[in-house]
């Protein structure tokens, strides 16, 4: 059953996630497309529109999966597999906290859970970059990039730095979502 599944693939998603919605990403990635649930397009552009949503990239992205996979009932299942193990954990630690998170065992456990976290976020960057601007498939396919996308992510880059550089401060994530959006309606549009 369709429901059983997509809870419990995303209760074990949200489970050994550590690191917050950035982190699952691959994790969720690679589920999906086990599950044959989304093709590598769909997903791709799954994860633009949870980014440009309000809320946790994680939780939005498991209630489109669950949606495209079951409707509201998938997507209420999916949202609160990966959500339930979060809650229960933030609620024990919050009973605890002071004399949990005092222990040196559990500072050391987090300080060699963040390089883990680091490594998962730069290898989802690095897959999808050369996904979708290097149009990578596979070491037997050659490359189609994708030209205007690589356009459109020099001038974004270009657009933080300048802003880093003359504001003294990054843009935010909402102003180079925008900046984004609207150079991809011009640059895709010509």
């Amino acid at each position: 059953m369709i429901y059983l599944q997509l809870f419990w693939v995303f209760l074990q998603i949200g489970a050994v996630s550590f690191g917050g919605g950035y982190a699952m990403i691959s994790m969720i990635r690679d589920q999906v497309l086990a599950h044959g649930w989304l093709r590598e397009e769909e997903l791709i552009n799954m994860i633009a529109v949870s980014e440009s949503t309000p809320g946790p990239i994680a939780v939005n992205m498991a209630t489109f999966v669950g949606s495209s996979q079951g409707g509201l009932l998938g997507a209420i299942i999916a949202t609160l597999g990966v959500v339930l193990p979060s809650f229960v954990i933030i609620l024990l630690i919050a009973m605890a906290a002071k004399a949990f998170l005092s222990q040196k065992g559990v500072q050391a456990f987090l300080r060699g859970v963040r390089p883990c976290v680091v490594a998962l976020i730069f290898g989802t960057g690095i897959v999808f970059f050369m996904t979708v601007l290097l149009g990578f498939q596979s070491t037997e396919i050659p490359l189609f990039p994708d030209y205007r996308g690589l356009i459109l992510f020099e001038i974004l880059l270009l657009v933080a730095f300048f802003s880093k550089v003359i504001l003294k401060r990054k843009p935010t994530p909402v102003v180079m979502i925008l900046i984004s959006a609207g150079l991809g309606m011009m640059i895709y549009a010509i």
